[in-house]
């Protein structure tokens, strides 16, 4: 930190403090920062942030190595932070209306005087410092104060986890861009920690979902390690939240991230000494820095894959953070090798796919163009109205691709239950669990105009979401909603259709790289809940299927009890329905030999998800 003071006046000086966050200028006499400022014998290399600004002519630097965080009231007055005994920074919220000059700081004025003091030359307003700190109201209080010594994006991430684990929050803070998120975040940590940060930046936006989701994914690995490098189990349980997600940040960071060590460990310290205390910064200095020592050695202590099948099930669960009830299913159906595959998928930064909206006349070189106009790197799809991409997603939103309605985010895997479906012109469809409406709208923008869909769901509020995209997709002439519970709409309607979609509620198992908290949401009593609910609602959407039509059941599982043994029950239950192979309809690699649509995460590089073709009897 270093305070530059130049002339301005006759009687006056301007005062440069520079640190390694910001600029903040002080016009008056020399501010009051807490340690006493010496001069330096020589003048650092000139940095970026000090560019436009005039030559120092006298340059300090703190005798004392201890560091006072800076708080800006973002209101006409300053707020003065201050040491106080129990090691917090509290900041007083009165403006810098300070005591005659020679009084010193421990005069004060009497609380509700209308006598007016003299103002003390000081911070008066948040100096201009660029786009990187913002004056934008965070939650509620009219002042926020602004801790620009914290790093912000690790703030967001700690308090964004607190609110996760009490499912207040989702992982991806991407989709909400479009929610003011980063004004709503900032309010979120001020009312948590008592203090805001600098604004979020696009590119902060962006680290904060990959720190977050990655601490999310890995929570049990990090619990693991964490509770081995405490002293006793009981530090760890009943270590309080918020310095819990700090020390999880802090061990992402260097375990997966490969944040430099430095980094990780001073940013984690201070983020945990200024929003708790500084004996809470001291205990994650201890722990990261026993965690380097084991990195650097090679010896995290981790479990062995020894044992029987349950007790290599628990330590795999541990080293790729999965549920164990979970690690065991794969194992039963897949194999240990390719359960290690899918975690190691699940783990992975996931992969997006963009569907170019062919209603609007848009074809897929027309979204390469924009694409490559972005710069963003694309691959090309098996499917003629996709493209996948792996990162630049944030520059998309921007450009407004989504917003205009060129393109959907939408994964080529539920583009091919399309494909199962096989829209034709002149059809009416109806989409039994239709929200969030990703299915209906691709079916729609296949009928070219002549046919009609019926969007089901039991959520209103969703079914509003999808409809709202649908006007946006210029596709809401085509899509009627019907709000309703299938099972007692199938009761009392008469209406049969030529092709009937259920995209049934299932456990999610296939699109875990892409949520990042589902596995940690699903719990294995869930699996027969569910299962007894698919069977409900295929026997329901069963009666809606005219004789001659087609009944598809699809879900985003890689479960075989969700997916074939579902199927297999139903034709038991209905002799009338016969399984129609879905070869003609989707490439070959997707064919399984019973004839159903399967898409693999370990083989085809996209969400996992499952289709069957039912054709009904004339009879």
């Amino acid at each position: 930190m270093g305070l530059y003071e130049e002339k301005t006046g006759p009687n006056q000086r301007t005062y440069y403090l520079l640190s390694s966050r910001c600029i903040s200028i002080v016009t008056g006499s020399a501010p009051r920062l807490g340690p006493r400022l010496v001069p330096r014998s020589s003048p650092p290399p000139q940095s970026p942030a000090m560019e436009g600004l005039a030559p120092a002519v006298a340059l300090f630097r703190p005798r004392s190595s201890t560091r006072f965080p800076v708080l800006l009231a973002a209101d006409s007055g300053a707020a003065r932070s201050s040491p106080v005994a129990d090691g917090r920074s509290r900041v007083s919220r009165r403006s810098l209306e300070a005591s005659p000059p020679g009084a010193g700081r421990s005069a004060v004025r009497k609380h509700g005087s209308t006598e007016s003091a003299p103002r003390r030359s000081g911070i008066t307003r948040v100096p201009k410092l660029g786009p990187a700190v913002s004056t934008k109201r965070a939650g509620r209080r009219k002042d926020p104060l602004i801790n620009l010594e914290v790093s912000h994006h690790r703030a967001v991430a700690a308090v964004r986890l607190l609110r996760i684990e009490k499912g207040k929050a989702f992982v991806d803070l991407l989709n909400e861009k479009a929610n003011d998120s980063g004004d709503n975040e900032m309010g979120y940590v001020e009312r948590t920690l008592g203090f805001s940060t600098r604004y979020l930046e696009d590119r902060d936006i962006r680290l904060v979902t990959v720190i977050v989701a990655g601490t999310v994914r890995w929570k049990r690995y990090l619990d693991y390690l964490i509770m081995s490098l405490c002293s006793e189990e009981k530090m760890f349980r009943e270590m309080e939240p918020l310095l819990l997600q700090i020390l999880r940040i802090g061990f992402f960071e260097i375990l997966k991230l490969d944040v430099p060590a430095y980094a990780a460990v001073d940013e984690n310290v201070r983020l945990a000494k200024i929003a708790l205390r500084p004996g809470a910064g001291n205990m994650v200095n201890a722990i990261l820095r026993k965690l380097l020592l084991l990195k650097e050695t090679n010896s995290l202590p981790l479990p062995k894959i020894e044992g029987d099948d349950r007790a290599q099930a628990r330590a795999l669960s541990i080293i790729y953070s999965h549920p164990v009830w979970m690690v065991r299913r794969w194992i039963r159906f897949h194999g240990k090798d390719e359960a290690i595959r899918l975690m190691n998928w699940n783990n992975s930064d996931p992969r997006f796919s963009l569907r170019v909206n062919t209603s609007k006349g848009y074809t897929r070189a027309d979204l390469v163009k924009r694409l490559e106009s972005l710069q963003v790197h694309y691959e090309e799809s098996v499917m003629d109205e996709f493209v996948r991409i792996r990162e630049g997603m944030q520059a998309v939103l921007q450009a407004g691709l989504l917003k205009d309605g060129m393109c959907a985010v939408q994964d080529e895997s539920a583009g091919l239950v399309v494909s199962v479906v096989d829209p034709q012109p002149g059809d009416t469809i109806i989409d039994c669990c239709a929200a969030p409406g990703g299915k209906t709208l691709f079916m729609a923008s296949r009928l070219s105009r002549q046919g009609k869909i019926r969007a089901l769901d039991v959520n209103k509020g969703r079914l509003r979401i999808l409809m709202d995209a649908a006007k946006q997709h210029s596709l809401d002439d085509m899509i009627t909603d019907i709000h309703a519970d299938l099972r007692l709409y199938a009761k009392e309607t008469t209406a049969k259709y030529e092709k009937v979609l259920l995209d049934a509620p299932c456990s999610g198992l296939g699109v875990l790289s892409k949520r990042a908290d589902l596995r940690w949401k699903r719990q294995f009593e869930d699996l027969e809940e569910l299962m007894c609910l698919q069977d409900e609602l295929l026997d329901s959407a069963s009666t809606l299927v005219k004789p001659g039509g087609i009944l598809i059941y699809s879900t985003c599982s890689i479960d075989p009890e969700e997916n074939e043994k579902r199927i297999t029950t139903f034709i038991q239950r209905h002799p009338e329905f016969a399984i129609q192979s879905v070869c003609g309809y989707v490439p070959t690699e997707f064919v399984t030999d019973e004839g159903f649509y399967s898409s693999n995460p370990i083989k085809h590089s996209m969400d996992g998800a499952f289709a069957a073709r039912l054709v009904r009897s004339m009879h």
